[in-house]
């Protein structure tokens, strides 16, 4: 299949081109789906331009930088067009993209060894969060502190926090122990909380 839409671009792709317009489709999705196995140019631009701004956001969550997210955004859709013909039209499609993103993503990261991420909680004990200091920022102001985090400790949280998948599933993806994704997850908590504190110091 070729890639006509996507060949071409750059790796740094801008912010402004990511971003999702309330446009109106000619083709349903399943329509859209098929045209892009017939190699339909057209067809792969609609449907990179319905999904890009949602998953460029699931993108930014896991990297480190933009710059990051639009590589991983780009990677990622290449594999959904070299998948597609894996999709069988049952459960969201949407769902299934922003799985192929959360799998990209996770590769590109996949080198670090979370086990030897200094952030000054290593040794501290698994002690309970106090939940309020997270749920007082806004999703703008979470999601910038979730990009700051170690990688290991961004990915488990993303997956777990925020994703929804179980310690056991999020272990399996990244290939660790569940008891550390616990250990993780508790930890990323505790740098959000620390740096929720450390704003509400600077503010007030």
């Amino acid at each position: 299949m070729k890639f006509a839409y996507l060949r071409g671009t750059s790796k740094a792709l801008k912010a402004t081109r990511l971003r999702c317009t309330q446009l109106s489709y000619p083709l349903d999705e399943h329509e859209l789906i098929r045209g892009c196995l017939r190699g339909s140019a057209q067809c792969q631009r609609d449907l990179y331009e319905r999904f890009a701004g949602k998953m460029y956001a699931v993108c930014l969550r896991y990297a480190r930088t933009r710059e990051d997210a639009a590589d991983i955004l780009q990677e990622g859709f290449l594999k959904v067009f070299t998948k597609l013909d894996q999709f069988q039209f049952q459960g969201s499609f949407e769902g299934w993209i922003r799985r192929v993103m959360v799998n990209t993503a996770l590769r590109a990261y996949q080198k670090q060894r979370y086990d030897y991420e200094q952030t000054g909680f290593e040794r501290m004990p698994d002690m309970p969060v106090d939940p309020d200091a997270v749920s007082m920022l806004s999703e703008a102001e979470l999601m910038n502190l979730v990009r700051k985090l170690p990688d290991g400790y961004r990915a488990v949280f993303n997956l777990v926090a925020i994703e929804g998948y179980s310690h056991a599933e999020a272990a399996d993806m990244l290939g660790i122990q569940e008891s550390t994704s616990r250990s993780q997850l508790t930890k990323a908590r505790r740098h959000l909380e620390e740096e929720v504190s450390r704003i509400q110091k600077i503010t007030t």
